[in-house]
């Protein structure tokens, strides 16, 4: 769990940053590091204050107590040989599980940084990650995943957090475009990716790192985790495969890209999953994922009309919504112990999307309120690199 640990965080630093960081343009790239660097820190500070209590201990249906707040409880004594155990892990020390979570709510929020990068004012991004770690992460965490929560009472599967991570952050994401409008001259003039290899790299982070996130979620090192190791492997090259393939008849051409944003797809889609299904519904399930996504981030994107600049509720949001519902069709009670309910996952596909969407939209119309939330035309024109940070890449 020390080593899952680690890999999740590998995904947001250095990995989310790198992915995100290739695909901007020039000027923008420091400021997309910092973002996810700043997001990291401050998701530490909350979770340590008050997330992980609302998170992961008991209370109503709909949020947890406050008995861990600032950590408190979580002792470790070694003379008296005491030792604090979250009810959700007894077997690990609560330190361990309390840390492996803190990493799943840094990488959830710093996914929403690709929908609103190049535009929107830093000041807000901070405000609106504070707050929505605290009044939307941590509640549907909560739902999800903590015994007493509503949705997993129902029965809602959701193994390394499809509903929870995903369709949550692509969700907001969509939102948050909306709110900040597209970016100077989109759809008319070519936005030109930095580096396409930094991309690459950050999606290698996510691919490795992704065995931490969902072999990790068995909080055990035995067979539930091997097969969630072996599913995920097969889901993303399935993505990664379709994604290109469907390119491929489309377009012409693959591309690298496409196959980066595959093999993200089958990972995002396979996560909901992984404890619960074959290897051969892996395959079906990164399969349908690569497909879809690729649809998400074209034809649908368009559709929309949003300028979610890195597609993170076309690749997310998709992936999480199909990964989802593939659950409940084809997970098998005799390998997760509990059975797929096509329609109980679509309630909670439903109440997340929901709760996320309305959430986040009150949220950003309060960080406007208070601080704005776009930088003007001039700061836009220049960059974000310098009209923020005053820093720029070397030549």
């Amino acid at each position: 769990m020390l080593t899952s640990t680690a890999l999740v965080l590998l995904m947001t630093l250095p990995g989310i940053a790198l992915f995100y960081g290739g695909m901007v343009r020039r000027k923008n790239v420091l400021n997309t590091l910092a973002s996810v660097v700043a997001i990291t820190s401050l998701v530490t500070l909350l979770w340590f204050a008050v997330g992980y209590s609302l998170a992961f201990t008991p209370g109503s249906a709909w949020m947890g107590g406050f008995e861990r707040l600032w950590f408190s409880g979580l002792d470790y004594f070694k003379d008296s040989g005491q030792l604090a155990v979250s009810h959700l892990a007894p077997h690990l020390p609560e330190s361990v599980f309390a840390m492996y979570q803190l990493t799943f709510a840094i990488i959830t929020a710093a996914l929403i940084v690709g929908a609103v990068v190049e535009r929107m004012l830093f000041s807000a991004l901070l405000w609106f990650i504070g707050l929505w770690s605290v009044l939307v992460y941590a509640p549907i965490a909560h739902w999800v995943w903590e015994p007493g929560g509503w949705l997993v009472k129902m029965g809602v599967l959701d193994f390394a957090g499809g509903s929870v991570v995903h369709i949550n952050a692509g969700v907001t994401g969509l939102v948050c475009a909306y709110a900040l409008g597209p970016r100077r001259g989109y759809g008319r003039e070519p936005f030109q990716p930095v580096n396409l290899g930094l991309t690459m790299i950050g999606a290698g982070l996510l691919w490795v790192g992704w065995f931490g996130f969902n072999a990790g979620s068995a909080l055990a090192a035995d067979g539930r985790a091997g097969l969630a190791m072996a599913v995920t492997q097969i889901a993303a090259a399935a993505g990664a495969v379709c994604w290109m393939l469907g390119e491929w008849v489309v377009r012409g051409r693959p591309s690298l890209l496409g196959l980066c944003s595959g093999l993200v797809a089958g990972l995002v889609a396979i996560t909901p999953a992984a404890g619960y299904v074959t290897p051969r519904a892996a395959l079906l399930i990164g399969a349908v994922a690569g497909l879809a996504c690729y649809w998400g981030a074209t034809g649908l994107k368009k559709l929309l009309n949003a300028d979610d600049s890195l597609d993170v509720f076309g690749v997310h949001g998709i992936g999480g919504i199909v990964g989802s519902l593939l659950t409940g069709v084809l997970a098998r009670q005799d390998i997760g112990g509990a059975p797929g309910q096509w329609s109980v996952q679509l309630i909670g596909v439903l109440a997340v999307v929901a709760y996320s969407g309305m959430a986040s939209a009150l949220l950003l119309w309060f960080t406007q309120v208070l601080v704005g939330l776009r930088v003007d035309e001039g700061a836009e024109d220049s960059g974000l690199d310098l009209s923020l940070h005053r820093e720029q890449l070397g030549t």
